[in-house]
């Protein structure tokens, strides 16, 4: 009989992350208890958000293990999307000011 060869875990580090990840999910709902407010508020809820993604696809979906090119074919084009997206909000702050400035009633 043939066996089946592969790379094997030990179950410890995978009962780690659920408890860090029981953890992090804590400390999101503690944000919305002690009634955080504000840009503190949306900074803590994403940060802890990458925070438990980044677990999950590092360890769950085995991206720890994996070669060098592989992570920086998911890892690289993520952030490049996440500082577009970050650039295209700031644009759109200043488009929205801008247009409160010159095209608000009586202003002209």
């Amino acid at each position: 009989m043939a066996h089946a060869q592969g790379q094997q875990h030990p179950i410890g580090i995978y009962l780690k992350i659920w408890g860090l990840l029981f953890v992090l999910s804590t400390a999101s709902y503690l944000v919305d208890y002690f009634h955080f407010q504000g840009y503190l508020r949306w900074f803590l809820i994403v940060v802890f958000m990458l925070l438990k993604a980044g677990l999950i696809v590092a360890v769950f979906m085995h991206m720890m293990w994996e070669r060098l090119a592989l992570m920086y074919a998911i890892v690289v084009p993520t952030l490049l999307l996440m500082v577009l997206l970050g650039i295209g909000a700031l644009e759109a702050d200043y488009t929205f000011f801008t247009r409160s400035v010159f095209f608000v009633k009586g202003l002209l």
